[in-house]
This record gives C-alpha cells, structure tokens and sequence, in this order.
C-alpha cells in the first residue's frame, strides 16, 4: 500500500514539474515574441512626391538622357513652367520638327494611348546670330520638379523610343521686358546699331520712332539707295521713299533688344536677301 503511495507521489510530481516546466517554455517563448516585435524597426513610409510650386509662371531647366532630345539652344535649355490650381505644365521647344509626338510613359504602352500623344506647337526661336527658325514645342504635363520622370518620343521614321527626363531650377518669370519699356505714345527719336551683313552698311541713327496705341515704329534709313524691301517676323515691308537712301517704316517689339531683320539689297548681279539685327538704345530715348 505504502507503495502504491509512493508511486502515485512520484507520479504526480513528474506531472507538475512537466506543466511547469512547458508553462516557463510558453511564456519565454510569448516574452521572445513581444520583444522581437518591440525591437524589429518601422517601415519605412515612401517619400511622398514634391509638392507642386506656387500657381504662377517659371522658367525652369528641361533635363534629358540624351543628346538628340533637348530643348533649343537658343533656349539654352530652358523652358516655361506654368501652375496653375496645383497643376503644372511645361512648355519647352526643341531642336527641330523632327519628333512628331511624345506620350508621358513608356515607349511600349504609347501605340495603345493614342488619345494621350501630346501635339506638337510651332515655335519660332532666334539664334544669337539673329537668324530665327520654325521648330516644334510641346507641352508636357509635370508631377513634381526635380523628380526623374518617363517620356516617350515619337520621331518621322514612326518609332518610339523611351527616354528619362526632368524639369529643375524653376525659377519665377521675369516681367515681360518688352511691354516695361514701351514709352508713352508719342513721337522720339532713339538711337540705333546696325549687326550682321558685311558691315559695310550702317543705317542713319538716331533712328525716328513712333508709338501710338502701344505699338512703336521705326523709320530706318539705310547707307545705300539698293535696298526694295525688308522683312521682319515674317511681314514684308516695301521703302516710303521714292528717291534718297531706301528707308522704311518697320514694328519694333522693344527697346534694349536685337531685333531681327532681314533686307534685300539689289546692288549686286542677283538680288540678295542679308540678315540684320537692330537694337535700339532705350537710354538715348528723346521725345520730340
């Protein structure tokens, strides 16, 4: 009997030793748990995209992978950031009319988003040598500045190719120059420098300049009798004059700044058309 007590004592301690020993093991394996997940460190939350600028209008840097897709270089690389209610779009011109279309993403995914090409505007640039050419322009929808995003060319041999780009250093417009420093309407005088050609012609300075309703106009008076009409933007301009030195009445967009011109001279065997620029001095501005 005795044991048959000792037995069921041994037993039940074996027993409890077990329990406890599996209740310690439960709750240091809990413990391991709780601090693994007090110590493991937080996700890390992704950066939330750059908030768009002010709405208003910038110039800002147009930043590519590739040196056959750039902006102008008589833009030195810049473009026309404008935001408006958040949004913001980028105006840049290129090289020439040779890409037809972009599309804001991959090359892969542009020939099923037709609706999304962006279409090309024809802009006019002028180079420092006063020589302007028609190229094209486009305006591009952007998220963020200074943020790499995808833009997909499309060139005239109808392949589409991917590239990385970018807009930074946006920096707020400057006020249009031009319409500053238009003078009252009225009648002045204001003196001129001819560039380009041979240098060999010169035009009468200072040149007689009128405004009226905002628009000023130049009487320029050439060195030579040889001269039958002259182009500016575009618009040809035939002389007022009859007898003399050729002299025309021609638009001038603003003081302080090359504008180009070209004349046509027939004095040699064939005529020829020469490329000009005339800047006219807003300093030496006289009111008559």
């Amino acid at each position: 009997m005795k044991k048959l007590q000792l037995a069921s004592l041994t037993l039940a301690a074996l027993l409890l030793a077990g329990c406890g020993a599996s209740t310690a093991s439960t709750a240091e394996s809990t413990s391991e748990a709780v601090s693994t997940e007090e110590t493991a460190p937080a996700a890390t939350a992704a950066p939330a995209p750059a908030a768009a600028l002010p709405d208003g209008v910038y110039t800002a840097k147009f930043n590519t992978d590739s040196s056959m897709f750039h902006a102008n270089e008589a833009v030195d690389g810049m473009g026309t950031l404008t935001v408006e209610n958040g949004t913001m779009t980028f105006h840049v011109s290129l090289q020439s009319q040779k890409i037809v279309n972009l599309y804001p993403g991959m090359a892969a995914d542009a020939p099923a988003h037709e609706s999304d090409w962006l279409q090309p505007t024809v802009d006019t640039v002028t180079y420092s040598d006063g020589t302007s050419d028609e190229v094209y322009g486009f305006d591009i929808p952007v998220a963020a500045v200074d943020t790499d995003f995808q833009l997909a060319i499309l060139g005239t041999k109808g392949t589409w190719y991917d590239h990385t780009v970018s807009i930074s250093d946006a920096e707020p417009a400057a006020e249009d120059a031009a319409a500053v420093e238009i003078p009252a309407d009225g009648s002045y005088t204001c003196a001129v420098t001819l560039e380009g050609g041979s240098g060999r012609a010169t035009v009468e300075s200072p040149a007689a300049l009128t405004v009226a309703d905002g628009i000023m106009t130049a009487t320029i008076v050439w060195s030579s009798p040889n001269y039958d009409y002259m182009l500016v933007d575009g618009e040809k301009y035939l002389p007022v004059n009859t007898d003399g030195n050729s002299t025309f009445e021609i638009p001038v967009a603003a003081l302080d700044t090359a504008l180009a011109v070209t004349a046509d001279t027939v004095a040699m065997s064939t005529p020829h058309e020469i490329d000009y620029t005339l800047t006219f001095d807003s300093a030496t501005l006289a009111a008559e």
